[in-house]
């Protein structure tokens, strides 16, 4: 799809580095940014983004929890007290999984010490300076060390990440998921709450959607209807879209679990789990005030179009 009135010149880029692109020196017009690090910016004097309901990763994250055979953890609650390992204290996916076991299990954010640092490689630090209330305990990692590496030895108890960690598969006497039927639990966990995590938005400089505020629109209805294709192309059994071979029966699965239009655009659609995060983001400290749907999207965005 090519949105009215626009010549994109696309770059496809591993997110990480379009987050720290775009979050440190604002390289691109428009681009895929993490929803917790955009909410960060929001909380700032004079926002340097504004965002559209377009929504291009979305997670289920209890199977995002990991843990070490050392840290005799065996269900959620075990957690509390003890060293958790994030890569970033800001990355969305944690947000949420602090907010799941939060809300679901009774597990004060603020009762963990958490260890940040790069997962794989040493050195990675959080893309934005953050301000944390005092109550919360965030402490980097040594230089040279790893978060996988750390959890495999027992260094820290567990892990709340985007990434399986590689320990996980190399060393699985040593890593384990708190929740190995993920699977069941996400999916009991849809049907009790309707949410379905978003992890990205897209998000266009604000001095460039200041001068042409109708790029917002333009680009929300082609995301809108390239989306139209892609749940298409995924029903389509003559030939698969992807290379897995039973697509089209988890293809049906997700319908019968979320409903046909398991991956919505828009607002009110999305209201629900937009609010919940900006009361997770607000709670862990990333807010300085919990954030309004409202002033998180561009307004031209609201009203739905029809074609």
């Amino acid at each position: 799809m090519v949105p009215d009135g626009i010549d994109l010149n696309f770059q496809v880029l591993d997110v990480e580095e379009t987050f720290f692109r775009m979050l440190r020196n604002k390289e691109f017009d428009v681009a895929e940014l993490s929803m917790s690090s955009y909410c960060v910016t929001l909380g700032r004097d004079n926002p340097a983004f504004v965002a559209i309901p377009v929504f291009p990763s979305r997670f289920f994250r209890h199977s995002c929890i990991f843990v070490s055979a050392k840290s005799g953890i065996e269900k959620p609650t075990d957690l509390i007290g003890k060293r958790i390992g994030v890569p970033e204290y800001q990355m969305t996916a944690p947000v949420w999984i602090r907010g799941i076991l939060q809300d679901e299990y009774g597990i004060d954010p603020s009762s963990v010490t958490y260890v940040t640092g790069g997962e794989e490689e040493p050195g990675r630090e959080e893309k934005l300076k953050l301000n944390l209330p005092d109550k919360f305990r965030v402490e980097p990692i040594g230089p040279t060390q790893t978060l996988t590496r750390m959890l495999a030895d027992g260094e820290i108890d567990a892990l709340h990440t985007a990434r399986a960690p590689s320990t996980f598969y190399s060393e699985p006497g040593k890593v384990r998921r708190l929740f190995p039927d993920f699977v069941d639990v996400e999916k009991a966990y849809f049907a009790k709450t309707g949410i379905f995590p978003i992890m990205h938005v897209v998000a266009i400089r604000r001095e460039i959607y200041e001068k042409h505020r109708w790029i917002a629109q333009s680009l929300y209805k082609a995301f809108v209807e390239a989306q139209k294709l892609t749940y298409e192309q995924l029903r389509v059994s003559a030939s698969l879209k992807t290379m897995l071979p039973w697509q089209i029966a988890m293809v049906e699965d997700t319908i019968a679990t979320l409903g046909d239009e398991w991956w919505p655009y828009g607002i009110e659609k999305n209201r629900k789990v937009l609010e919940t995060f900006t009361r997770y983001h607000h709670e862990q400290g990333l807010s300085p005030r919990r954030l309004t749907v409202e002033e998180m999207f561009a307004p031209e965005t609201f009203a739905e179009f029809r074609i």
